[in-house]
């Protein structure tokens, strides 16, 4: 397998699709760590079956990577998440904003992937009941 760059894990996510899930190896080394608010895996197969789930939830997911770090091995992508939920206001295209902290391998592979976002503001902000409640308590303890 030949090194692959930023460029190319960039482009990976910007066109990330149900069918480049196969092919995940190229970015992901077998042992890569990830976490976000909701999951913590230790293992490719893991990250592959979120982001099905994923797929599965989600119509039209899209990420655009809007800036990018790079210092060394470490990557720092800050990235706009657009998407729409079929199962609630499947109609409605919902953003997300948030950082993605990467350790690549020595072949240029995600060896670490941290995904750092707002959980109360970028999601349950915009649920019913929840968002009532966030909106709320954000006025009183602001």
């Amino acid at each position: 397998m030949s090194a692959i760059d930023v460029d190319d894990i960039v482009r990976y996510f910007e066109t990330l699709a149900p069918s480049s899930l196969v092919d995940m190896s190229r970015v992901y080394v077998v042992e890569a760590y990830f976490k976000d608010p909701f999951n913590e895996v230790k293992r490719l197969e893991d990250i592959r079956a979120i982001f099905e789930r994923m797929f599965d939830a989600l119509a039209e997911p899209r990420f655009t990577i809007v800036n990018r770090v790079v210092e060394g091995e470490q990557v720092m992508l800050e990235w706009d998440f657009t998407f729409r939920i079929r199962r609630w206001k499947p109609a409605t295209m919902q953003l997300v904003h948030g950082v993605s902290h990467l350790r690549l391998a020595a072949d240029g592979r995600i060896a670490y992937h941290r995904d750092y976002w707002d959980t109360a503001e970028e999601l349950y902000s915009k649920l019913p009941l929840i968002g009532g409640l966030m909106r709320f308590l954000r006025t009183k303890m602001g």
